[in-house]
């Protein structure tokens, strides 16, 4: 019986519809400049009015299963990490996207981890073969339309503006020796006391909707509690730090092994202030300027972009690690090899 599990495949998924930084800037009612210098966004993706996040990850899906060279039938489980803003309210995605790829033989399983959705898949699928491993190849996929949920005018909420639309996925499976890519250690730490922050406010139970709430723009993100959101900020780099540390022990390293850096997108002060903190080069990261932020897909969509553009070398370390509102720092690691 393997005691590894790999990473047999990726790939990510972007809608055709690219809506530059010129457009976020007005619908905001900031200068360009300012969107691509200070929010480090150069431009993101648009699904359709027809495509919803089960058609996205079903999308990045067949791309993954094809370059790991497995047929749906032997997927033994879809785990979907994606957004929580799907298709349907109170519904589930991963059954719709292993039925539209024709994973006949999977259960599905879905992972409500919002932002940090990657390195939480990644620990998931991982753990869930290691303590099953006759369950087979593991799918998982992710995918957001968050952009949808936008208020450009709400000050408050500007930190969302460089939300996009887009899709990852990764298949992992047990592996041989040694592993080609090897999912390794994780780690998780949360706060709720940031619970309340950010939300929809509007379409629960403590607010149901209706003409008034819609009247009101209930139905979008809001940030709530704009004063608690100045400590989140400064606890936010200790605590990807923390989550980073704890990974690196349990994958039996330091942080001074990590070689490279996927993480979601954020401010390219903040991306270059949690480099800094990892004693990582700029250069060995993958910053998503052309996308924005995808919640749960950034850190999977990164690291498929960085295989595909030639910049992982064998034995390297990649760190998977964000943090999703709630909140939730998550980290995992992964050992590349001769699969790129």
């Amino acid at each position: 019986m393997s005691t590894h599990v790999a990473i047999l495949g990726t790939a990510g998924y972007l809608p055709s519809r690219c809506q530059p930084a010129s457009e976020v800037a007005e619908l905001a009612g900031l200068r360009e400049r300012t969107v691509t210098g200070k929010f480090g966004l150069t431009g993101k993706y648009r699904a359709a009015e027809d495509e919803h996040v089960s058609d996205m990850a079903t999308a990045a899906g067949e791309r993954a299963l094809a370059g790991a060279g497995i047929g749906p039938a032997d997927v033994g489980a879809v785990v979907y990490f994606g957004s929580t803003f799907k298709d349907y309210a109170v519904w589930q995605a991963a059954p719709k996207i292993a039925h539209n790829l024709g994973c006949s033989g999977a259960f599905a399983l879905e992972l409500d981890y919002v932002s940090c959705g990657g390195p939480v898949a990644l620990r998931v699928c991982r753990n869930m073969l290691l303590a099953e491993p006759d369950i087979g190849p593991v799918l998982a996929v992710g995918a957001s339309r968050e952009s949808d949920l936008l208020d450009h005018t709400d000050r408050w909420s500007q930190f969302v503006l460089s939300y996009g639309d887009g899709a990852a996925a990764a298949v992992l499976g047990p592996a041989g020796e040694p592993p080609e890519v090897e999912v390794l250690g994780s780690h998780m730490i949360t706060e709720g006391r940031f619970a309340d922050d950010t939300m929809v406010p509007a379409g629960g139970s403590a607010e149901p909707a209706s003409h008034d709430t819609v009247d009101k723009g209930r139905h979008v993100l809001r940030v709530e509690n704009p004063s608690s959101m100045a400590g989140l900020l400064i606890v936010t780099l200790s605590r990807l730090t923390d989550a980073a540390s704890g990974a690196a022990k349990r994958s039996g390293l330091s942080l001074d092994d990590i070689d490279f850096v996927c993480t979601s997108h954020v401010k390219r002060t903040a991306h270059a202030a949690l480099l800094d903190a990892f004693g990582v080069d700029v250069e060995r990261s993958v910053y998503l300027a052309d996308t924005g932020h995808m919640t749960g897909v950034d850190t999977l969509f990164a690291l498929d972009r960085a295989a595909r553009e030639g910049r992982l070398n064998p034995g390297e370390h990649v760190l998977l690690v964000a943090s999703g509102t709630g909140c939730t720092w998550a980290a995992t690691i992964v050992r590349w090899g001769t699969r790129g």
